[in-house]
C-alpha cells in the first residue's frame, strides 16, 4: 500500500516556474514507477511525465524541453519542475505510483496560468 501527498500547485503568471512535489509513505518505494498526470475541466486524465525505477523518464511532447521529473528514493519523493509554464498548462496536476498489480493515486493539487 502507498499513499501519495501533492503540495506545490498555485496560481502563476505565463512564463512563470514551479516545482510540484509527490511524499510517499509505506514501506517500499524504489520498484514504483512514478508518473505525473493532470486533468484540465472538461478533458481526460493525461500523462506528463514518468521516471521508472531506473530513473529513465519520458514526457508527453507538449511539456518536452520545459517540464523535468525527478524521484528521491532516499526520502520517497517525486518532483516535477515546470518551467515557461502556459495557460493550457492549467490543470490539476495528481502523482501516481504503478508496480506489478499496484498503482496508487494523490489527491491533486492545482496549478493555474494565468495573467
Amino acid at each position: 500500500q502507498v499513499q501519495l501527498v501533492e503540495s506545490g500547485g498555485d496560481l502563476v503568471q505565463p512564463g512563470g516556474s514551479l516545482r510540484l512535489s509527490c511524499a510517499a509513505s509505506g514501506s517500499i518505494f524504489r520498484p514504483y514507477t512514478m508518473g505525473w498526470y493532470r486533468q484540465a475541466p472538461g478533458k481526460q486524465r493525461e500523462l506528463v511525465a514518468a521516471v521508472t525505477s531506473g530513473e529513465s523518464t519520458s514526457y508527453a511532447d507538449s511539456v518536452k524541453a520545459r517540464f523535468t521529473i525527478s524521484r528521491d528514493n532516499a526520502n520517497k519523493l517525486v518532483f516535477l519542475q515546470m518551467n515557461s509554464l502556459k495557460p493550457e498548462d492549467t490543470a490539476v496536476y495528481y502523482c501516481n505510483a504503478k508496480w506489478g498489480t499496484g498503482d496508487y493515486w494523490g489527491q491533486g493539487t492545482q496549478v493555474t496560468v494565468s495573467s
